[in-house]
């Protein structure tokens, strides 16, 4: 209105209902929200999985004071989004609910995930989650792993967290295999095996593996088996004492367990061993 007309600024701004403070002093963004945009997009590059509550979550846990709203405001300001999956047609079978764990220790879930190393050769990682805590309990990576493995990687555990109560598998052949069944025999640990076809049977550890395989091996282009083991263990120390979630209040799974073990009095105890 200004420039295409001779009428003045004080006409013109009560035209348009607007305060000539506004006109001449247009707003900007303070420095702190500038600030903190800033590095709610580097930690939207670092975890692409993760929204905005869980970005909210990480800047609590390192001292920032911001709240849900300020987050999704400063969030969509930066056109920061989580890209959807594409669905896949699966098929519908009957879904069995899961035992509901009271403690840790109580049920172990163990499965599989395959990858390759930069010159092709493939490497098979051993994938082992406390159901009540959501903790990887071990993340073993090697290019060939077989039941004595098993067996062995459980028993390193053991000597540290104690045994399971129970551990729940599919039924591939390390978990069927005689060694990995005289193992539980032996220490009195029960094995729960899922039907063949059915992975939502074991909805803990497959929820699990969607996570590994998108914020680890999706993100890596191994060039060793040493680099893998490195990044994979590094990528496991993350996920347990810094990366929230949500089934643990939105908070690391080992702090999540640790204070369970604080209100429950301890560790709990591992089941007695089969003497026979």
């Amino acid at each position: 209105m200004l420039e295409a007309s001779s009428i003045s600024e004080r006409r013109a701004c009560a035209l348009v209902g607007l305060s000539r403070d506004s006109w001449r002093h247009p707003p900007q963004r303070a420095q702190h929200d500038l600030a903190m945009s800033q590095r709610i997009v580097e930690l939207a590059h670092e975890r692409r999985r993760f929204g905005y509550r869980r970005i909210g979550d990480l800047l609590r846990a390192a001292g920032t004071k911001i709240n849900d709203k300020r987050v999704y405001r400063l969030y969509k300001l930066a056109d920061l989004s989580v890209r959807k999956r594409r669905g896949r047609q699966r098929l519908k079978l009957e879904r069995v609910p899961l035992h509901e764990c009271r403690s840790v220790n109580e049920v172990w879930s163990m499965d599989f995930v395959s990858d390759s190393l930069a010159s092709g050769r493939r490497i098979k990682c051993l994938t082992v989650t406390d159901d009540f805590s959501h903790e990887c309990v071990d993340l073993a990576v090697d290019h060939g792993i077989g039941g004595q493995y098993v067996v062995r990687v459980l028993d390193q555990v053991a000597r540290f967290r104690g045994y399971p109560q129970a551990v729940r598998t599919d039924q591939g052949p390390e978990f069927t295999s005689r060694a990995f069944m005289a193992w539980a025999q032996a220490k009195g640990v029960r094995h729960i095996l899922n039907q063949p076809g059915k992975p939502t049977q074991n909805a803990y550890i497959e929820s699990f593996n969607g996570k590994f395989r998108d914020e680890c091996l999706n993100e890596h282009w191994f060039q060793s088996l040493k680099q893998a083991r490195d990044e994979i263990a590094r990528w496991r120390t993350d996920y347990n004492e810094v990366r929230p979630h949500s089934s643990c209040g939105r908070m690391p799974p080992a702090k999540f367990a640790a204070q369970h073990r604080k209100t429950a009095g301890g560790a709990v105890p591992a089941p007695q061993q089969n003497q026979e």
